[in-house]
């Protein structure tokens, strides 16, 4: 027989049960329901019995109807007490009756032996013997771990899936204080300073990643908002819908009771509010997608799952127990990340036990789908995701409000963040300290190459504007004479043509050209003396040729010669120019119509 998938919602007079059978016969089917009890057959589905959260009626108002296109039954049952509200409806593993030994024997007899040893099968009795007396030897030393303390021995069969499950090693022969214990140790020796202080300073994706609302923010919104405007409570199936995925999920998982004492149970709520905060850091970092990393955060992160702790005496050390290992082994290691697990799990458990239980509907799927996780829903989850559903709102309500209570801080992780922080800060500021001090020292650098650069701008300027007086003057004197009409002063370097002095010498650095012809005059002047000094022998010369003008050839000749004579005493010429008689050239004719060339050098010493 098929159990056949359905879902219950209900009104103030009717319950709604709707059941799907796209195989079946509408015309054979049986419906049976009396106080807490339901039952359906259209075979090959069989609804075996439903045990409903309160009492229904048959009083006439039932109704039934069959949907051929969908292949759905749909019934509504009329409640016993109009207006009640029947709670946990979408509880669907809580409602299908537990399986019941269909034998009739008692569940403990008395066996009796198969065969009775004869006397005459004995073996002889070796009296000369050293007897020992005998002793039961106790049985290997088993610490219960799981749901409830309840499982023991099963890594001792799953030696080779221990390793990538869980940290703990032999946690069958570990006592509980010995794995606390050592899961403090490797937390400490897992700690990296420069991995958190790298995600502390640099916190752009940390503060991307809390921008992420999961499912439950808009759903305890709704939840919020609608309780304020009527004041009254409301079960969270209005605010948390199950995807058939999850219905059919449920439907599948075993119905059972767990007869747990006050010690465990308190160790299953502690250790559900530690999954729940490992799950709810996993949907955070991953913006709600799932990936293969995601099975290895959820398990690493809470302590119940990986060192299979059962020694949590209080919600705060649930707490601590979550902050350090996200702070020792994920990518993204914040404190900011624990604080908002924190938050998103008290959002959880105020939108009830049935938010609760679609978190574990997922971590199971999560762990389904991978290959050596699944040994934590058969020790864990799935139980979870069956006794969560028999659990009373208002016990869960108790849990809600002592863990919103509860504080945590840096200061309780015992990892010295809060001295890590400052040292990192001071360091950091002794930093922009030297990067502003060399910054200061630059810019001083620049402004003093900058003030010399403009001294010596300044002092370039003054210097041409001594050549333009000069010039001026120049042009005064010469406009007095009236024998020149204008003079023109360039620097030109004449290093590959010799030019004959005077003397019939080349000069190779300071010579003085001046060229008349057609009523036009050029000067160039080229010496490696300050500027100040060539206009005054510039002046100099012009007088000098302009007196010379006006004398005969001969005694030009020999003014030149005598000013050459007193003006170098002791220049040495580079080259002669002799003829064949012995005797010096002095002047050489331009081949231009009516110039006169006069070549007079200055003191290059000078």
């Amino acid at each position: 027989m098929i159990t056949p998938a359905f879902e219950l919602t209900q009104d103030p007079d009717f319950l709604t049960v709707k059941i799907r059978v796209p195989y079946a016969r509408a015309s054979e089917f049986d419906i049976y329901f009396e106080g807490e009890d339901f039952k359906f057959y259209a075979k090959p589905y069989f609804l075996r019995q439903l045990t409903l959260p309160g009492r229904i009626v048959e009083d006439g108002r039932e109704k039934a109807s069959y949907n051929t296109d969908e292949g759905t039954f749909t019934i509504q049952l009329p409640k016993e007490v109009p207006g009640q509200y029947f709670e946990g409806l979408d509880m669907l593993t809580s409602l299908l009756a537990p399986k019941k030994s269909r034998s009739a024997k008692p569940l403990v007899e008395e066996m009796a032996a198969s065969a009775e040893l004869s006397e005459e099968n004995e073996e002889e009795f070796d009296w000369e013997m050293e007897q020992i007396p005998y002793e039961e030897s106790p049985p290997p030393l088993q610490h219960p771990y799981g749901f409830g303390n309840l499982r023991s021995g099963v890594f001792q069969r799953l030696q080779d899936e221990l390793s990538d499950v869980i940290d703990i090693k032999d946690p069958d022969q570990t006592p509980a204080e010995e794995r606390r214990r050592k899961r403090l140790a490797a937390e400490a020796a897992k700690f990296e300073p420069d991995h958190y202080l790298a995600d502390f300073f640099e916190d752009e994706a940390i503060k991307h990643l809390l921008k992420y609302k999961p499912w439950w923010i808009d759903a305890h919104k709704k939840m919020t908002a609608l309780q304020g405007e009527s004041h009254q409570e409301h079960d969270s199936p209005a605010f948390v819908v199950f995807s058939e995925e999850e219905r059919e999920q449920m439907r599948k998982f075993t119905n059972k009771s767990y007869l747990l004492d006050k010690r465990s149970r308190r160790h299953a709520y502690l250790g559900l509010i530690d999954i729940l905060l490992a799950y709810c850091y996993e949907i955070c970092v991953n913006e709600g997608d799932k990936n293969v990393e995601s099975s290895w955060n959820i398990r690493k992160l809470s302590a119940t799952l990986c060192w299979l702790e059962v020694s949590f005496s209080s919600i705060h050390d649930v707490l601590v127990s979550f902050g350090r290992r996200v702070l020792c082994y994920p990518l993204y290691r914040h404190f900011e990340l624990v604080t908002r697990a924190f938050k998103d799990t008290v959002m959880i458990l105020q939108l009830g036990k049935a938010a609760v239980l679609k978190c574990l509907l997922d971590i199971h799927k999560i762990f389904m789908e991978s290959d050596p996780a699944y040994i934590l829903n058969d020790l864990f989850i799935t139980d979870y995701c069956i006794w969560i559903q028999k659990v009373k709102s208002k016990k869960l309500a108790a849990l809600c409000e002592s863990l919103q209570k509860t504080t945590l801080s840096k200061s309780h992780m015992g990892l010295e963040l809060e001295e890590l922080e400052a040292a990192a800060v001071l360091v950091q500021e002794e930093e922009k300290a030297l990067k502003a001090a060399g910054t200061v020292s630059k810019q001083q650098l620049l402004c003093s190459e900058s003030e010399t650069s403009d001294s010596e701008e300044s002092s370039s300027t003054s210097s041409s504007e001594t050549e333009g007086s000069d010039s001026d003057e120049q042009e005064s004197s010469t406009s007095e004479d009236g024998e020149i009409n204008s003079f023109q002063g360039t620097l030109q370097e004449e290093r590959t043509a010799p030019l004959i002095d005077c003397n019939g010498l080349r000069q190779g650095t300071d010579t003085l050209a001046m060229e008349v012809g057609d009523g036009k005059s050029k000067v160039s002047l080229q010496s490696t003396t300050p500027p100040g000094k060539l206009v005054e022998e510039l002046e100099m010369q012009i007088q000098s040729a302009m007196r010379l003008s006006e004398q005969p050839e001969g005694l030009a000749t020999a003014g030149c010669i005598s000013q050459e004579q007193e003006e170098n005493p002791i220049a040495e010429p580079d080259r002669f120019s002799e003829d064949a008689a012995g005797k010096g050239n002095f002047l050489e004719v331009s081949p231009k119509p009516n110039p006169l060339l006069f070549l007079c050098s200055t003191n290059e010493d000078e």
